[in-house]
């Protein structure tokens, strides 16, 4: 989990730095829309990781759901 909050930490702030610098803005104000672009950067990407696990968690519930509902569908025939 941290891996992804630091990484999406990173992309924001690298994304919102690099488009506030060709919007030719002064110092200031990239390292500030670099700050900001951190933070929602890495707000954005640990939901985006709890989604991602909460979708996987249930899909691995469903399939061992099937999988021994199979086996029990199996074990009932002679």
């Amino acid at each position: 989990m941290r891996f992804v909050f630091l990484f999406g930490g990173v992309l924001g702030s690298a994304v919102a730095a690099t488009t506030s610098w060709l919007a030719d803005r002064g110092p200031d104000r990239v390292l500030l829309d670099a700050a900001v672009g951190c933070l929602a950067g890495a707000l954005l990407f640990r939901w985006f990781w709890t989604v991602l696990l909460r979708g996987l968690r249930e899909t691995i519930l469903i399939r061992q759901k099937a999988a021994a509902a199979a086996a029990a569908l199996t074990a009932k025939q002679p």
